[in-house]
């Protein structure tokens, strides 16, 4: 050993790069940061001061986690080496992160519901025109009487009302002033709903709480569809003229977040004057299926039974896609999606003639509603002989 080298007592060297004796003691003995010179006679470990910056990469590939093995893989393998093993270490701590994540914020959600209702605050007229809107999509079935309810969801962004009778679908988005405590969904009769909503329409803005023995979220979005509880699980709404009950059902709603997920990339879109497609689907009268053919620029509508392209009635429309299309509907489910738009237009998203399509108000992106379509009718031939 060169006797004009600078050595560090274990004490000195190990206050420098900030490791306890006993760390670079065990690191010694696994051969991860050798000692410069250690006393034949005392054991005394000395380390040379251009050993620093070796003891500082090893505590800080300690302190961010990465097991002994790796920590030597990176200090001497090659530079691709290390950034591989410090690429899978770094996933993994995400992956950690994330699990830990849910963990806390499934717990914070125990918490919270046994302890404090759930309270959101809207405007009247928006509550109001919210249900008139949705509620027309309700089902009359009495095998499943929750397609007469609407779904109200609630979390701390939004206010979503869906409702559906398996052949139509419409929801409507609302942004609350305000919310407070955690997530929860409940069912409420449609009729029930529009009447509360009348209420509230005299309010400037009213508030909704749901009781912690109310509609909670379970941690997840159920694929099954949401359960709610029954009447005994009760709401309350609040607004300047007082307070009123909230009724809510039981039941679990259709998964309609899986019929929405599974919706292909709509192929076509076309823009139309909402009243004038309206009318022409009212003037198609008393039929089982009416024929909606996409021109160019315009929309043809006409009965189902009538022969030849050249029947119906034409409205103007826009369109980003030259590609003929035809797609038929049931002009009772199609009606009451166009009467319940806002605005003078409507924009139409049509995937293919048999998935549902996917009708917007123009002036209003917060309401969605989706059609069933028909089968199409095949055309006849006559053969006179």
């Amino acid at each position: 050993m060169d006797g004009n080298t600078e050595l560090l007592s274990i004490s000195a060297f190990a206050r420098r790069v900030g490791l306890a004796p006993s760390a670079l003691r065990f690191y010694d003995d696994c051969r991860v940061l050798r000692p410069a010179h250690v006393d034949g006679a005392s054991g005394y470990r000395f380390y040379r001061p251009d050993q620093e910056p070796r003891a500082r990469l090893v505590r800080s590939l300690r302190e961010a986690g990465l097991p002994l093995a790796d920590v030597v893989a990176v200090i001497e393998g090659s530079g691709d080496d290390a950034r591989a093993v410090l690429e899978r270490h770094r996933g993994r701590v995400r992956a950690r992160s994330q699990e830990a994540d849910v963990t806390i914020a499934a717990v914070l959600r125990t918490l919270s519901e046994t302890a404090a209702p759930t309270r959101v605050r809207l405007g009247g007229a928006e509550l109001a025109s919210a249900a008139r809107q949705v509620a027309p999509a309700v089902g009359r079935d009495a095998a499943h009487p929750e397609l007469a309810c609407v779904l109200v969801e609630i979390d701390d962004a939004e206010v979503r009302l869906v409702a559906t009778d398996r052949y139509r679908f419409s929801t409507r988005v609302l942004t609350p002033a305000a919310s407070d405590g955690p997530p929860c969904h409940f069912l409420i009769d449609a009729a029930d709903l529009i009447e509360a909503g009348a209420w509230a329409a005299r309010c400037a803005e009213v508030t909704i709480e749901i009781g912690p023995d109310g509609g909670r979220e379970s941690g997840g979005r159920e694929s099954g569809g949401r359960e709610s509880g029954g009447r005994e699980s009760g709401g309350r709404l609040y607004g300047t003229a007082g307070s009123r009950a909230l009724p809510l059902a039981g039941g679990r709603f259709p998964a309609y977040r899986d019929v929405l997920s599974a919706l292909p990339p709509p192929e076509c879109r076309v823009i139309v004057d909402r009243a004038a497609l309206l009318a022409a689907v009212h003037r198609c009268g008393d039929t089982p299926a009416i024929t909606v053919r996409l021109g160019e620029d315009e929309v043809v509508v006409s009965r189902s039974a009538d022969p030849g392209p050249r029947g119906g009635s034409a409205v103007p429309a826009v369109r980003q896609e030259d590609l003929p299309l035809t797609i038929a509907f049931d002009p009772a489910v199609l009606a009451p999606a166009l009467e319940t738009g806002v605005g003078p237009d409507v924009l139409l998203e049509i995937s293919t003639p048999t998935q549902p399509v996917v009708v917007r108000s123009a002036d209003q992106g917060s309401f969605t509603t989706l059609v069933m379509p028909v089968a199409l009718a095949t055309p006849t031939t006559t053969t006179t002989t």
